[in-house]
């Protein structure tokens, strides 16, 4: 396996449970699909997208079609995504994606996060070159040949597929996301989930006492309403 399935696995088991602000954070991206691209799926591939990723947590198809109302009306303020970088005690890289309607707000919270737990925010392009960013596709893989699969879709720049018990996952350069979102349609196959993903290059094992250092900071930026995806360079555990 490469290192998108070791990434995967070691977040998965920390991370990706918490399902907390999984609405909330769909809620911003229904926005920003529907200010892109208008409210009708069919002609808004981002959008469908989302909708998939609305359908993967269980949110209600009531809360989808709330969401994309509201997201037409002119009134609507629109969200804009913006890149934090900086580095957590120990020379931890740390890259935060952040979707927010008040840039100062944000920039202000996330420096405090940093100051508060002895890290630095850094300027834009500090860390950014460590992590590959990368979209990914999960499909439903029962009765699919993978290898077959894997073959049709290395001409659309997929890198790495594997089987977990959530399904198939297909990993690929974030650039490649629409071809292999058009070929999956094109050919019927129902994608459950998709989204991207930052991997680091390289990652560095910390003792118990440092990782908590770390942890403290990464905490904080996850429970900010305005962060969307919090990555690192701290090797985690898939224990």
């Amino acid at each position: 396996m490469g290192r998108a399935f070791e990434f995967r696995k070691a977040r998965k088991m920390k991370r990706w449970s918490a399902m907390s602000k999984a609405f909330t954070r769909i809620g911003k991206d229904i926005v920003m699909a529907v200010k892109e691209g208008g409210p009708d799926p069919d002609a808004n591939s981002r959008l469908r997208a989302v909708i998939q990723n609305a359908k993967a947590v269980n949110m209600p198809k009531d809360n989808i079609e709330r969401a994309i109302k509201r997201a037409s009306d002119k009134n609507q303020g629109n969200y804009k995504e913006v890149l934090f970088e900086g580095y957590a005690p120990h020379g931890i890289a740390v890259l935060i994606e952040t979707a927010t309607d008040n840039n100062t707000r944000t920039v202000a919270n996330v420096r405090s996060y940093f100051n508060k737990s002895d890290g630095s925010l850094g300027t834009s392009g500090s860390v950014v070159f460590m992590f590959d960013h990368t979209c990914n596709f999960r499909i439903q893989g029962e009765g699919m040949d993978l290898e077959e699969l894997e073959l049709e879709l290395i001409d659309h720049g997929v890198e790495e597929i594997f089987e977990d018990e959530d399904g198939v996952l297909i990993y690929a350069p974030f650039e490649s996301f629409g071809s292999i979102q058009a070929y999956l349609e094109e050919n019927n196959i129902e994608i459950l989930s998709s989204g991207f993903e930052r991997i680091p290059q390289v990652t560095k094992k910390l003792s118990e006492t440092e990782a908590a250092d770390v942890e403290k900071l990464l905490e904080k930026l996850e429970e900010d309403d305005d962060v969307q995806n919090v990555y690192h360079t701290m090797e985690e555990s898939a224990e």
